[in-house]
């Protein structure tokens, strides 16, 4: 079994920074992209930010939403099993519960498979 775990949410006030943390264990062979989604009530759950595992040249490519480019970054850490989220200039729009997502390859299977964290919640107050 995988499981995600993820802290640092929290209540912060706009313009204000939070930095959650996601780290992934159990019966992991790899772990390929990984990721951070959000929903706010009433709507649907969107992608945050991504990112890939490394290359051959050690880089890991990114990919963000456009509401949250220039103030967010994802970052990994391969040891820890453990993908970042820096969130600065925090803006009311963007309270949401906020999960981890994880593209691993599993010891079980050898194959990729698809795990979720339970989400913690960020709240940005104006």
């Amino acid at each position: 079994q995988v499981q995600l775990v993820e802290s640092g949410g929290g209540l912060v006030q706009a313009g204000g920074s939070l930095r959650l943390s996601c780290a992934a264990s159990g019966s992991i062979f790899s772990i390929n992209a990984m990721g951070w989604y959000r929903q706010a009530p009433g709507k649907q759950r969107e992608l945050v930010a991504a990112i890939t595992d490394v290359d051959s040249t050690n880089y890991a490519r990114t990919n963000y939403a456009d509401s949250v480019k220039g103030r967010f970054s994802i970052s990994r850490d391969n040891a820890k099993n453990t993908v970042y989220l820096q969130m600065n200039s925090l803006k009311p729009e963007d309270t949401a519960v906020y999960y981890c997502n994880a593209i691993i390859i599993v010891f079980s299977s050898w194959s990729e498979e698809e795990f979720w964290g339970q989400g913690t919640q960020v709240t940005v107050s104006s």
